[in-house]
C-alpha cells in the first residue's frame, strides 16, 4: 500500500506521454491526484508499523509533508486542466502565462508533473539517507521541463540555473551521506533508524561534518541563503502552478533531508550544534528575504523571497526546538497553502494584466473581485497576520525562542518580519486598490475578466485550511505536530 502512493503516479505519467487525446491526458492527471490523495488518507487512518531497517516507512514527519503534497497537488491538477484548455492554441505575444504550446509539449508537462509528484512521495517515505537522496535528486530531474515549459529565453535560463546549483548541491549533501556512513566505520546503515538508533557509537565528528554538508546540500534546494539564489528565477519564470508545487512542497521534500540529519545529530547529543547552525541560516535567510523584498518591482519574484523567508523561519523554529519546533510544524501547512494559493492568483493576474511588473497592476479588487480578495487574503495570511494560522505559528515560534532565552534571536526574527509585512504591504496594496495610470491596451476585449471554476475552487480551498487552523487548532493536530517535530529531533 505504502509504494502505491509513488507507482500509481509514475504509471500514469508514462501513460499520458504517450496518449494523444488532450481530454484524456488531462482526466489522468486528475485520476492519478485524486488516486494519491486517497492512498495518503488511508495511509494516515491505518499508518502502517515502521519495519526496522526498511527502506520505506511512514512517521509522523513523513506523513506531515507527504499530506501537504497530496492537497497541493490536487489544487494544482483541478488548474492545471482549466489552464491547460484556456491557453491551448492562444498566443499572447511576450508574455509566459499565455504561451502557445503544441499536443506533444503538453503530454511532457502532465507526464513530468506525475513523475514529480511520485518522486515528492518517495522522498517523504524513504527511511534511508541513500534512497532519500536519489528522491530529491529525482524531483530535481523531473521538474526542470516544468520550469522551461514555455521555452522562453528567461525560462529556459531558470531552468539551466535551476539545474545547475542544484546539481552541486545535491552532490554536497552525497558527500554528507558518506560522512555519516564514515561516522560508523561500516558499522552502521544509512537506514535513518539504525543511524538514531546507533547514533551514540557514532564518531561527534563525522557526523558534525556529514549534517554541515547535508544542511548546505539540501538547503540549496531549500532555498536557504545564501545558496537560495536559483529560486526567484525558477520560481517567477515557471508557470504559476509549478510555482506553487516548488514553494509549497518541494522545498519541504529539501527541508526533509535536512531533517532527517538533525534527527541523528539530535540522538547523538550533538543537537546544539545542529540547532545553532539551523538558527544561522534561517535567520540569515529570513534577514536576506527582507532586503530583497523592500523594492521588488515584480510580483513573482516577491512571493520567492517570500518562499526564502519562510523557509528561513521554519529553520529557525526547529533550530530551537520545544514549542518552537512545533511551531515550525505548523508553520510549514500554514506556508504551503497559503503560498500556493497566491501563485494561483499571481497565474490570473499575468493572464488578465499580462506583465509581472507590480506597478502596472492596479484596481485588481474591481477588475478581479475574487482574485483581489484572495490576493488581498493571502499577503495578510503570509505575512503572519491574525486570524490565520501563520500567526498563531509565528508567536509560537517567538514563545519558544523566549523561554528558551533566546533574545537576540527573537528580536531579529521580529525586526525581519516586520520589514517584510512593510514591504509586502506597499505592493500588494497598491496593486489591489491603486489606481491604473498605465493606457488600456487596443485589444483588451482579448482577455475577458473572467474568474473561472477551475481557478476559484482551488484557490478558495487553499486559502480557507489557513484560516480555519488559524482560529482553531485541533488538540488531536497538536499532538500529531509535537509528534511530528520530535521526530524531527525538535524535542
Amino acid at each position: 500500500m505504502l509504494m502505491s502512493i509513488v507507482l500509481i503516479p509514475t504509471g500514469l505519467g508514462a501513460l499520458a506521454l504517450f496518449i494523444s487525446s488532450r481530454r484524456l491526458r488531462r482526466a489522468i492527471l486528475l485520476i492519478g491526484s485524486g488516486s494519491h490523495a486517497t492512498a495518503v488518507c488511508i495511509l494516515a487512518i491505518n499508518q502502517p508499523a515502521i519495519k526496522s531497517g526498511g527502506w520505506v516507512g511512514l512517521d509522523a514527519l513523513g506523513l506531515l509533508f507527504l499530506a501537504i503534497t497530496s492537497i497541493l497537488f490536487a489544487a494544482v491538477a483541478v488548474y492545471t486542466c482549466g489552464y491547460l484548455t484556456r491557453e491551448a492554441g492562444h498566443v499572447v505575444r511576450d508574455v509566459e502565462e499565455g504561451f502557445s504550446f503544441g499536443n506533444k509539449s503538453e503530454a511532457v508537462f502532465i507526464g513530468c508533473l506525475l513523475f514529480f509528484l511520485a518522486a515528492m512521495s518517495l522522498v517523504c517515505i524513504s527511511r534511508d539517507l541513500g534512497l532519500l537522496w536519489v528522491a530529491v535528486e529525482a524531483t530535481t530531474l523531473v521538474s526542470a521541463p516544468l520550469i522551461s515549459f514555455h521555452r522562453h529565453h528567461r525560462s529556459l535560463e531558470a531552468t539551466w540555473k535551476y539545474l545547475l546549483i542544484c546539481s552541486v548541491g545535491i552532490a554536497l549533501a552525497l558527500l554528507g551521506n558518506y560522512f555519516f556512513a564514515y561516522a560508523g566505520h561500516g558499522r552502521v546503515h544509512l537506514n535513518i533508524d539504525a543511524l538514531v538508533s546507533g547514533a551514540a557509537t557514532l564518531d561527534p565528528l563525522w557526523l558534525k561534518a556529514g549534517f554541515l554538508m547535508l544542511l548546505v546540500g539540501y538547503g540549496t534546494k531549500m532555498g536557504l541563503a545564501p545558496m537560495h539564489t536559483w529560486l526567484p528565477d525558477a520560481h517567477s519564470e515557471a508557470p504559476s502552478m509549478v510555482s506553487a508545487l516548488l514553494s509549497g512542497a518541494l522545498l519541504n521534500c529539501a527541508f526533509l533531508g535536512i531533517l532527517r540529519g538533525n534527527s541523528v545529530l539530535n540522538a547523538a547529543g550533538l543537537g546544539r550544534f545542529s540547532g545553532e547552525l539551523l538558527v544561522f541560516f534561517g535567520l540569515l535567510s529570513v534577514s536576506l528575504a527582507a532586503v530583497f523584498t523592500i523594492r521588488q518591482a515584480d510580483y513573482k519574484r516577491m512571493l520567492a523571497y517570500s518562499s526564502i523567508e519562510h523557509m528561513g523561519i521554519l529553520s529557525v523554529g526547529m533550530g530551537i526546538g520545544g514549542l518552537a519546533g512545533t511551531g515550525a510544524m505548523l508553520h510549514s501547512i500554514g506556508h504551503s497553502l497559503t503560498k500556493a494559493m497566491l501563485f494561483l492568483c499571481a497565474g490570473q493576474l499575468l493572464y488578465v494584466f499580462r506583465t509581472k511588473t507590480a506597478g502596472d497592476v492596479r484596481h485588481v479588487l474591481q477588475d478581479l473581485p475574487l482574485t483581489g480578495f484572495l490576493w488581498m487574503a493571502g499577503f495578510l495570511s503570509i505575512t503572519g497576520s491574525p486570524p490565520f494560522s501563520l500567526f498563531i505559528s509565528e508567536v509560537t515560534i517567538l514563545k519558544g525562542a523566549l523561554d528558551n532565552g533566546r533574545w537576540a534571536v527573537a528580536a531579529g526574527y521580529l525586526a525581519a518580519l516586520g520589514i517584510i509585512f512593510i514591504a509586502m504591504a506597499r505592493i500588494v496594496l497598491s496593486m489591489v486598490f491603486g489606481r491604473s495610470e498605465r493606457p488600456a491596451s487596443p485589444d483588451d476585449t482579448a482577455f475577458p475578466h473572467r474568474e473561472e471554476l477551475w481557478f476559484a475552487i482551488p484557490a478558495i480551498a487553499l486559502g480557507a485550511v489557513p484560516l480555519i487552523f488559524g482560529l482553531y487548532v485541533p488538540s488531536v493536530l497538536w499532538d500529531f505536530l509535537s509528534r511530528a517535530a520530535s521526530v524531527a529531533g525538535g524535542h
